[in-house]
């Protein structure tokens, strides 16, 4: 799922232009784009792991809500949580979503994405577009994504995979970090696990 999760999750461009498209349009257009560079880019391919996170640094962060996905990975502790600790457990989360998929880049082997049917109202704020991943050799997987209109544009704020949700899959490991040792202590544990996939790639690049 997380090699899924991360291809997808990069085939978005950063684009005022693009931004500004219906949501179905947008999923599509930058996720054909992505998909161009990613068969075009051959260090990718060959496994070059600081590349795909620069990739997914500057193609994918501007078209995800982070802080909503934050919220909804917390549930409803969120609220209990000051300012601070939100703006910080909210930095944290998007470097490990980051760091932990852009592996995956590297895995892509030719998958082709149909785009399902796609209806909206015009005064729709909060829609669902449907897509199919097609795998060579493999069953195909159902991929959504849950998208919100805000004044930037549409944004993506979860991504859900053959049924599993890519924010809540996170919601009782994290309520378990926060019965355990409050919000500071969650905090502290995603920061742990982002510098040790920091480490473990630095390792990587020096062989």
């Amino acid at each position: 799922m997380k090699k899924l999760l991360s291809f997808l999750l990069a085939a978005f461009v950063a684009s005022s232009v693009i931004a500004q498209e219906a949501p179905d349009a947008l999923i599509q257009h930058v996720t054909e784009d992505v998909l161009d560079i990613i068969r075009k880019d051959k260090d990718i391919q060959s496994g070059n792991a600081h590349k795909a996170i620069e990739l997914v640094d500057k193609k994918v962060l501007p078209h995800f809500n982070f802080q909503h996905m934050t919220a909804l990975a917390v549930g409803k502790d969120w609220r209990k949580a000051s300012p601070q600790q939100q703006q910080q457990l909210t930095a944290e989360f998007k470097t490990l979503l980051v760091r932990t998929y852009s592996n995956a880049l590297t895995s892509y082997k030719n998958q082709k994405v149909v785009y399902k049917p796609f209806k909206m109202n015009p005064e729709d704020t909060d829609v669902l577009v449907r897509t199919e991943v097609i795998q060579p050799g493999s069953k195909p997987v159902q991929l959504d994504y849950s998208l919100e209109k805000l004044e930037a544009g549409w944004k993506v704020y979860d991504v859900v995979v053959a049924g599993i949700s890519l924010v809540t899959n996170y919601r009782d490991q994290f309520g378990q970090e926060i019965r355990s040792g409050g919000m500071d202590s969650l905090i502290a544990s995603v920061a742990a696990k982002n510098k040790s996939l920091e480490a473990n790639l630095a390792k990587v690049e020096k062989k």
